[in-house]
């Protein structure tokens, strides 16, 4: 077979060689049988059900320690699916009724609750039709006795697309990347690719039937491709680039203990963003100075109800004490657009980007906040913490905002709980509050500016959607400018001045922000070391 070049969309700026593992996910064919005894099927799939949940605990289990709170909670929804009455009702009535076999029967509900979830306008709801074929087909599984996929040998995956069960049951050590024909960057593949370092592409058209496992492959995160059956001198300039590759981390890995300074002294903080507590010990491992963004929405998200008081201060404690004397920028709750809550049933919305979101979901559901405000406050005895919110247009919104932790602070000072005032900012991710800067930074200790959110409101681009790739430019001058202009408001009146969003991480624009007077940038972990390597580099 002839050497194969397929170009795909990064994920990871990585590369890795290595033999291929295909899972070209070829159903065994189910085919419907007349069963004599119901009853008797009934209880063989009620147990295969049961054996299925039990397989998910343990995967909630292994991703928990491995991927973090957040990634994990997507098995709690499978554990409550294979536990939805209509789900159960749909498989037991087709083998009563019709004498279905149970393999039959949970493939037909499985692709109709698929569609179903599939033809829903809400993104959360949608995204759940995967999640269905998933449970589905983990019982089929057990009913056939077909086992999971596992890694033998270190392996470049290469598939159509990832669940999350798929990619927790693996071996970490044994994946060297990841390709997918589907998927997208903030896909579950895409997260676990990060927090991995390891290369990895999506929407990559291969043809998984043509490809065989085992065959040599680099997948080229850098330079954006995957190559099959690659040619003795191809390999060897893959060598030499991995080889150049690990020495580079090598050398990055001399600058931890280092100060993030220019050569003419310029400090810079330089923060990590996270999602969730266990996420810690990226920060700590890639030597960050801080936590620049910490998402407490993951205590939110994939759960039927509202986290409680004690949880959210259990959680916020835990990450304050790992971290000591650091600082800790939580961010409060950011739910809505593309982050939706079981727990707070929001209505579907025509552009949800642009909706019911953030702090317009705290400030109007007073109770939800004040709780969060509560376990904040509590927890930040435990540590250096900072407290910053979401999606602020108005000075009014803050002057309300002061209203509640004041409420908050009076009640815990009633009831005698310990507490501390932490530093208070907010993010700047839309034009208005730009615009607003100069009066804002006067009620708020620091601003975070957010140019993922930032970018996509000034140039009116949907960031998710690819038609408009074309179009999408995250170094716009208008999207600069308007960083300008926040770093020298916040700055007129006393407020410091970080970023959260990606463009922090993004090092052609490094020294620019060093120009401007960043006070911070707050990256993925595993930008740390890099960044500080161009700052310590810069005069």
């Amino acid at each position: 077979m002839a050497m194969i070049n397929v170009k795909g969309k990064t994920v990871y700026k990585a590369i890795a060689r290595g033999p291929i593992l295909v899972m070209d996910k070829q159903e065994v064919a189910i085919t419907d049988a007349t069963v004599a005894d119901v009853e008797a099927e009934v209880a063989r799939v009620t147990e295969a059900i049961e054996i299925a949940k039990a397989q998910i605990g343990k995967l909630y289990e292994k991703a928990l320690v491995e991927v973090g709170e957040e990634s994990a909670a997507i098995f709690e929804v499978h554990q409550m699916m294979l536990e939805d009455e209509e789900y159960l009702d749909s498989i037991f009535n087709m083998i009563r009724d019709d004498s279905m076999n149970g393999e039959f029967a949970v493939k037909m509900t499985g692709d109709t609750f698929s569609q179903i979830f599939a033809s829903m306008d809400d993104d959360y709801m949608k995204a759940r039709a995967a999640d269905v074929l998933d449970i589905s087909g983990r019982v089929i599984r057990v009913l056939t006795g077909q086992a999971d996929v596992s890694l033998d040998s270190a392996s470049i995956i290469i598939a159509d697309d990832l669940s999350p069960s798929e990619t927790v049951q693996m071996d970490k050590s044994k994946i060297l990347g990841f390709v997918t024909v589907h998927g997208s960057t903030n896909s579950h593949t895409a997260i676990l690719a990060r927090m991995m370092n390891i290369p990895a592409l999506v929407m990559t058209p291969v043809e998984l039937s043509e490809l065989e496992t085992g065959m040599e492959a680099i997948v080229d995160g850098i330079n954006g491709e995957v190559i099959f059956n690659p040619t003795e001198e191809v390999v060897k300039e893959a060598d030499i680039r991995i080889a150049a590759e690990l020495e580079k981390r090598r050398m990055l890995e001399t600058l931890k203990g280092q100060e993030t300074v220019t050569k003419s002294g310029q400090h810079v903080h330089l923060y990590a963003n996270i999602g969730s507590v266990e996420d810690v010990e990226y920060v700590l491992e890639n030597d960050a100075e801080g936590i620049g963004l910490f998402r407490s929405e993951f205590l939110y998200l994939g759960r039927p109800d509202l986290p409680t008081e004690d949880e959210q201060y259990e959680a916020y404690k835990k990450v304050l004490t790992a971290m000591g004397d650091k600082k800790v920028i939580i961010r409060t709750l950011d739910i809505g657009a593309d982050k939706q809550a079981e727990s707070l049933a929001l209505d579907k919305e025509e552009n949800p980007a642009l909706g019911y979101r953030a702090i317009r979901i705290c400030l109007t559901q007073p109770e939800v906040f004040k709780t969060q405000i509560r376990a904040l406050l509590r927890a930040a005895v435990h540590g250096n913490l900072s407290v910053m919110y979401p999606m602020i247009i108005s000075p009014w919104e803050v002057e309300k905002i002061k209203e509640v932790v004041a409420e908050v602070e009076a009640e815990l000072k009633a009831e005698g709980l310990e507490y501390k005032m932490p530093e208070q900012g907010i993010m700047i991710e839309t034009p208005a509050s730009v615009m607003m800067a100069e009066e804002l930074a006067q009620l708020v200790d620091f601003f975070s500016i957010g140019t993922n959110d930032l970018t996509q409101y000034t140039l009116a681009i949907d960031r998710q959607n690819e038609k408009l790739d074309l179009f999408y430019d995250a170094h716009h001058p208008a999207v600069l400018r308007m960083i300008e202009m926040t770093v020298k408001a916040g700055h007129a009146h006393g407020a410091w001045v970080g970023i959260c969003g990606e463009l922090g991480a993004d090092q052609e624009l490094t020294q620019k922000f060093l120009e401007m007077g960043l006070d911070e940038l707050s990256v993925a972990p595993s930008s740390v070391l890099p960044i500080r390597k161009l700052i310590r580099e810069a005069e």
